[in-house]
């Protein structure tokens, strides 16, 4: 048997590791893989540099410091096989000063009409290559742009009779969120606003089960999908 594919993830929050996680599961198939999260720390309730996008950032930032500017020198890749860095299309709106971050670059917001999702994908991942010291992907890395969110991911998988999943505009709905919270009782995901991680890891399965369906209607899945198929054969 072959030995597991190490994965670490650097992300917005945990139900964002789980929906990932589930995704790489639907693409793998039998193949075995390690997933570990490096921000926000697995430790700690939301990391030492805290949850959300502006954690992503820190932790790009310190990456990029500790390997002498730029992510691709990280050490981190003797250790692991792949690096996926999420961020959800909708940070696209922010601004630093949302996160209480200051930058010169001011590059956010950068967020453009939908459709299509890659108008604001595109430069949403310049930015978060530039926090990394970077201009394109460093080798062994996947960016990962769902969007709007990973609750559009999975709002395809779990509800494909939901009205915006057939409507097609899905990946441009701002708060697929809201739609998982009306939903029945039973499996419920989203209640008060809040994410529910322990129905997320029970309903994980369903997510790798439905994967191929994410694909074809979720433009970032298949993005995302096709750049980690390409970097299997090196490894």
């Amino acid at each position: 048997m072959s030995e597991p594919l190490r994965v670490a993830l650097v992300a917005e929050g945990p139900t964002d590791r789980i929906v990932i996680e589930a995704a790489i599961s639907g693409i793998l198939g039998e193949r075995p893989f390690i997933l570990k999260q490096l921000q926000p720390e697995e430790s700690l309730p939301f990391g030492a540099l805290g949850g959300g996008w502006g954690g992503v950032y820190h932790w790009c930032l310190q990456a990029a410091t500790r390997a002498g500017g730029a992510l691709r020198d990280d050490p981190l890749f003797v250790t692991f096989d792949l690096l996926i860095l999420h961020l959800d299309a909708d940070v696209a709106w922010s601004r630093y000063a949302d996160a209480g971050i200051i930058d010169a670059a001011n590059d956010l917001p950068c967020g453009q009409a939908c459709p299509p999702p890659s108008h604001t994908t595109d430069p949403l991942r310049v930015v978060l290559l530039r926090w990394a010291g970077e201009v394109d992907p460093p080798p062994k890395t996947v960016i990962c742009t769902p969007s709007m969110s990973t609750e559009a991911w999975v709002l395809t998988a779990l509800y494909p009779r939901d009205r915006v999943v057939i409507s097609g505009t899905v990946e441009c709905y701002r708060t697929p969120s809201f739609q998982l919270q009306a939903k029945p009782m039973n499996g419920r995901l989203v209640t008060g606003g809040r994410k529910l991680i322990e129905v997320y890891r029970r309903r994980a399965i369903e997510i790798t089960r439905a994967w191929p369906q994410v694909r074809a209607s979720c433009s970032e899945a298949d993005r995302f999908s096709c750049d980690f198929e390409a970097l299997l054969q090196p490894v």
